[in-house]
């Protein structure tokens, strides 16, 4: 017996207890008591001392009178060897106990906890499953008002557990915490705090502990922890409010962590479930619960996890952890993210190229996801920051650094990757949207791309020409990537003026690639079919049937296309015809839009004015002319053969295709270096010269008019040789070519002068005077074409003063013209009296600048 004492097997009933059954102990050792019970009250003082304590049962059982009920129900759930599991007959007892008397429920929580603290500290692990078990069955039966007194002693016991060191008693509080987070409560809570627990689950995430199957349970239950927290206080306005920096801060990071160590390690869970499995499922569900207000909490923790260990590189995690974002987030904020992701871009301008493109990969892919969803207001943001990123990366690339004030060096190779992620960025983005913004993308992309004259040059002081030539290039990949994902059935509407004329103006650059860029973007749009690709190899074909071409009747919309814009899209294909430094792709390129053209957009016109356009390449490539090679001439030869050989075969007039036909056989005997099998062969074999190209093995106009004539065609429109016609667009050019001679032409011709303003009075038209122009039109063409030579020469040769004074005189004399017209127009201020007096001078006229106005007629 403890402290010495001998107890009789049974005790006497004392009559005082029956009335002191509902009186405390405190009481009962009143002084008024001493008297009472003199005898037995050293007896009583030695039971309550040793009531609490289970060494020896005999006590309790004598004391039990003594103790609350609510103190030997929770006894009796305890058995005598802790392996037995908890009492559940007691249990019951102890359930109906508090569901009948809940005002109870705090008191049996609170000693409860006060056992388990003692049996914490003397590590006896048994009684404080058992103890904790209790309580979670208590918190699943009891649902009533005085419950939070309960859940206060439930936390403090859970809390207990996970401050201990022992991994078994951590999950066993967490297991008993997720049970707790699933119940939903009558009655709110005021002043429950749960940051102790986000901090603690957050570290368990991280549990560096030895044995790697015990880290991975702690891992995970401090995953669980997370999510039952996440599930407790995420509706629950009057809790601490989760979404809150401080613990976002805290959640996010730790479930990124377990993610991508369980991702990359490949490592099974200790249950069915894998830890990766277990955080993603965790991930998801606190994303779909974040509302509108609080999705930038929840994404900017993840930017800086990528940021902070370098997660940015790799591409594939990153691009996971936002596949799971924009999947799991309401589709109405998904924009959200993709501005977070646009503004994170711009702020890592400066980082390395790597880091940058793994960005961009990420912003592709949740791109999309966020177009399929809806389509809001970040459409033009995205694609005005990823072309901003492409300027950068030029200059970058050029200057090869990201900083000039820091050491951080960038290579070629890197940006080239990049830039290439970015146009592909906007490949992909574009094709989701709907076609209406797919043609406000593009006229977007059109109005960024640098054109000397008209746009400004974007490259930056450091890169110069070299760097606005570099942008020009991205650009247009990047519109390219655009318009092959463009569908319309309207060329109104796919080739606006608007877009069209600078389109086209960049097919008169220097840089053989941004002509290239034109051609394709051109081929893209106008191919409605998917004929292009039968296209692709410049050469004769003997049977076009062969290619099983998709043509449809055009239709009126597109014959007001061409009626509009044929012309110059003829004249921009003459003009790049005339470029010396075009190679193979360029003339297939010429051959594939030039074949589109006659498929998708030809009526009898179009076909008149492209039979004439091709007559008017085979001349160009005749004329002995310096600016074009040996080889491009013989590259425009072969382009006109394997064109009219196709046109000959979809007008489906057989006088037409005989005599294409014959020219062909002619040229493959005599000078097979004029078909396209010859010349862009590998290497090109071509002739030492053209001079003896003539006759039979060359197409003939008058020929072809007369067969085409026959079938119904325009016989004057075919007599008609094409002309080019010159814009001022032409000027854009920067280099020496009939594009300036031209152009300088029309600026200094003097019908073209100031003094031409004010018409002379009609001609009278007779016959004497048709009949002298139609005698004199020979030497008046003679005569043009020397004022024009005259003129040439006079800018090539003329001093620069010269020059400078002749336009200088032009201009004073056209401010003189200006100043007569301002004059007569601004007419002097009325009268206050309403006319002037007679006899009196007019007043000189007072511009609308110079006259005065009384204060109060001013605002």
């Amino acid at each position: 017996m403890p402290l010495g004492l001998t107890f009789p097997r049974r005790l006497p009933r004392l009559p005082f207890l029956h009335r002191l059954r509902g009186v405390t102990m405190t009481r009962l050792v009143q002084p008024d008591l001493l008297g009472l019970c003199q005898g037995p009250r050293k007896l009583l003082l030695d039971c309550t001392s040793l009531m609490d304590h289970r060494s020896v049962s005999g006590v309790c059982g004598c004391c039990g009178a003594l103790r609350p009920r609510y103190k030997r129900l929770v006894d009796n759930i305890f058995p005598e060897d802790p392996e037995d599991g908890l009492v559940k007959a007691n249990m019951e007892k102890l359930t109906f106990y508090a569901l009948s008397a809940p005002e109870k429920l705090d008191r049996i929580g609170a000693y409860l906890s006060e056992r388990l603290s003692r049996d914490v500290a003397r590590n006896r692990y048994g009684y404080v499953c058992i103890a904790m078990e209790a309580l979670d069955q208590l918190l699943m039966a009891c649902h009533c008002q005085s419950i939070n007194l309960f859940v206060e002693s439930f936390l403090t016991m859970v809390r207990k557990l996970l401050e201990a060191d022992k991994p078994n008693l951590q999950i066993l509080g967490t297991n008993s915490f997720v049970k707790f987070a699933n119940i939903e409560e009558d009655t709110a809570s005021y002043h429950r705090s749960y940051d102790f627990f986000v901090s603690r689950f957050s570290e368990m995430c991280h549990s560096s502990y030895e044995d790697p199957d015990v880290r991975t349970r702690i891992r995970m239950a401090g995953i669980r922890g997370l999510q039952g927290v996440v599930r407790k206080t995420v509706n629950d306005e009057l809790q601490a409010n989760i979404w809150d920096p401080q613990h976002m801060d805290q959640i996010v990071p730790s479930l990124l962590f377990n993610l991508q160590v369980h991702v990359e390690s490949g490592s099974p869970g200790c249950d069915e479930e894998s830890p990766a499995e277990l955080t993603e499922r965790c991930f998801r569900e606190l994303l779909g619960r974040a509302a509108y207000g609080n999705i930038k909490n929840a994404v900017k923790p993840v930017l800086m996890h990528l940021d902070n260990h370098s997660l940015w590189e790799g591409k594939s995690f990153a691009v996971r952890c936002f596949r799971i974002i924009m999947y799991s987030i309401q589709s109405q904020h998904s924009h959200l993210v993709i501005q977070q992701l646009l503004g994170h871009l711009d702020a890592n301008s400066k980082s390395s190229a790597t880091v940058r493109s793994g960005i961009v990969e990420v912003l592709s892919d949740s791109a999309v996801i966020e177009a399929s969803g809806s389509v809001g207001p970040t459409v033009l943001e995205v694609f005005n920051t990823l072309l901003k990123q492409l300027r950068l990366s030029v200059d970058y690339e050029l200057t090869g650094s990201c900083d000039p004030y820091d050491s951080n060096k960038t290579t070629t190779d890197q940006e080239k990757q990049l830039q290439e992620a970015v146009i592909k960025t906007i490949g992909s983005f574009a094709n989701t949207l709907p076609i209406y913004q797919r043609s406000e993308v593009m006229l977007f992309i059109m109005g960024k791309i640098p054109i000397p004259g008209i746009y400004p040059a974007l490259g930056s002081p450091n890169t110069g020409l070299e760097g606005s030539r570099m942008i020009q290039v991205m650009l247009l990949k990047s519109l390219l990537q655009v318009a092959e994902c463009y569908e319309s059935s309207n060329m109104l509407t796919a080739l606006p003026s608007s877009f069209l004329e600078p389109l086209l103006s960049c097919t008169l650059m220097e840089d053989p690639d941004i002509r290239l860029l034109v051609l394709s973007i051109l081929i893209s749009l106008i191919d409605r079919h998917q004929n292009t690709h039968k296209f692709t190899l410049l050469s004769i074909l003997s049977d076009i049937s062969v290619l099983k071409l998709k043509v449809e009747k055009c239709s009126r919309q597109d014959n007001l296309f061409m009626k509009k814009h044929g012309h110059r899209l003829y004249r921009h294909i003459f003009l790049a015809c005339l470029e010396e430094n075009s190679g193979r792709s360029h003339y297939e390129a010429l051959f594939t839009l030039l074949a589109l053209l006659s498929v998708e957009l030809a009526n009898e016109e179009v076909v008149v004015d492209l039979i004439r356009l091709a007559l008017a390449l085979q001349d160009l490539a005749l004329a002995n002319d310096e600016r074009l090679s040996l080889y491009n001439r013989c590259a425009v030869h072969a382009l006109c053969a394997a064109y009219l050989s196709l046109i000959s075969q979809l007008t489906t007039v057989p006088a037409f295709c005989q005599h294409i036909h014959e020219v062909i056989e002619l040229r493959q005997k005599e000078v097979p270096n004029l078909l396209p099998e010859d010349v862009f062969s590998d290497p090109p074999r071509i002739p030492a010269s053209l001079e003896g190209v003539e006759g039979a093995v060359l197409f003939q106009q008058c020929k072809i008019t007369e067969v085409l004539g026959g079938s119904g065609y325009n016989i004057e429109r075919l007599n008609t040789p094409f002309t080019p016609q010159i814009t001022d667009e032409d000027r854009l050019s920067r280099r020496k070519s009939i594009v300036d001679t031209i152009s300088m032409q029309i600026d200094m011709d003097p019908r073209y002068s100031p003094d031409t303003l004010q018409k002379s009075p009609a001609e009278e038209i007779t016959f004497e005077t048709l009949k002298n122009a139609m005698v004199d039109n020979a030497n008046d063409e003679e005569q043009e074409k020397e004022k024009r030579r005259l003129l040439v020469e006079r800018f090539q040769t003329a001093p620069f003063e010269d020059l400078a004074a002749h336009c200088g005189a032009k201009s004073s004399l056209l401010q003189s013209k200006l100043d007569q017209i301002f004059e007569l127009t601004i007419r002097p201020p009325p009268s206050p009296s309403g006319s002037a007096s007679q006899g009196q001078t007019p007043s000189r006229s007072v511009p609308v600048y110079e006259m005065k106005f009384p204060d109060l007629c001013v605002y």
